[in-house]
C-alpha cells in the first residue's frame, strides 16, 4: 500500500473564512465484480488527518504557515482555490517555492489546464467527493472541525441550468460557508485526477455522478 499527502487550500478574501485540509492518500486494491466475475483493482482512499480555518489573517503569514506544514510532509502536493483572490496572492506562493498547483473554478462543463493551473467546473468538485463517499473512499479524523464539515458536505452541491447546461453560483461563497469542504474536495479532485493514477487490472466503465448529495445525509465523521 502506497500513500501520499495531498494539501488543498481554499484561500478566502479579507472577510472569508480561509481553510486548509491535509489528506492523506492511500493507494489500495479493491474487489469489484465485472460482467460476473470478480476482479481487482486498484484506488485510491482518502483520509481527511486535519483541518485549519482562519479568518483575518494576512497573506504572507498563511503562506508561512503552509510552508510549516509542507516541510514536515515531505513530497506533498498544495492545491490552491485561486478563484476569488487572483493570481498576485498565488504567486505569494510561488515565489517561496511551495510549487503550487491553481484551481480556478467556474460554471462550465470543461477542464482547461495551462502550466501550474487548472480551470475547473464547480460541477467536477462535486462530483469527485460524491463517488468518494459512495464508495466510502473518504474518511475524517474527529477533530474540532470535523461536524462543521460534515455540515458544509451536507450543503455542497451545484445546480445546473437546464438552458445553458452552465453550473449556478447562487449559493457559492454566499449565504453558506463552504470552505472547509471546499479544501477536501481540491485536494481530493487532485488526487484522483491529476496524481498519477493506479493502474487497472481491467477496463472500467465510466461512472455517471448526479449534481446532488442526498446519499450523504447520514454520512458522519469517521
Amino acid at each position: 500500500m502506497s500513500q501520499n499527502f495531498i494539501l488543498g487550500l481554499d484561500l478566502g478574501q479579507s472577510q472569508d473564512y480561509t481553510a486548509l485540509a491535509i489528506l492523506e492518500q492511500l493507494e489500495q486494491e479493491q474487489a469489484v465484480t465485472v460482467e460476473g466475475s470478480r476482479a481487482a483493482k486498484k484506488v485510491y482512499h482518502y483520509h481527511v488527518r486535519r483541518l485549519e480555518r482562519t479568518r483575518g489573517t494576512p497573506y504572507p503569514q498563511i503562506v508561512a504557515r503552509v510552508k510549516e506544514i509542507k516541510s514536515r510532509l515531505e513530497g506533498a502536493a498544495l492545491v490552491i482555490d485561486s478563484t476569488g483572490v487572483g493570481q498576485p496572492v498565488f504567486d505569494m506562493f510561488e515565489q517561496t517555492g511551495l510549487k503550487p498547483t491553481g484551481i480556478y473554478i467556474h460554471g462550465g462543463d470543461r477542464v482547461t489546464h495551462e502550466g501550474g493551473t487548472y480551470r475547473v467546473p464547480k460541477r467536477d468538485l462535486v462530483g469527485v467527493l460524491q463517488v468518494l463517499l459512495q464508495n466510502s473512499r473518504l474518511k475524517v479524523a474527529p477533530g474540532p472541525l470535523s461536524d462543521t464539515l460534515a455540515k458544509e458536505m451536507l450543503n455542497f452541491k451545484v445546480k445546473i441550468d437546464p438552458l445553458t447546461a452552465h453550473d449556478s453560483y447562487s449559493a457559492w461563497r454566499e449565504a453558506e460557508h463552504d470552505d472547509l469542504v471546499l479544501s477536501v474536495a481540491l485536494a481530493a479532485w487532485y488526487g484522483e485526477r491529476i496524481s498519477k493514477r493506479p493502474k487497472m487490472t481491467f477496463t472500467s466503465r465510466p461512472v455517471a455522478v448526479g449534481g446532488t448529495f442526498e446519499d450523504i445525509m447520514n454520512w458522519r465523521p469517521r
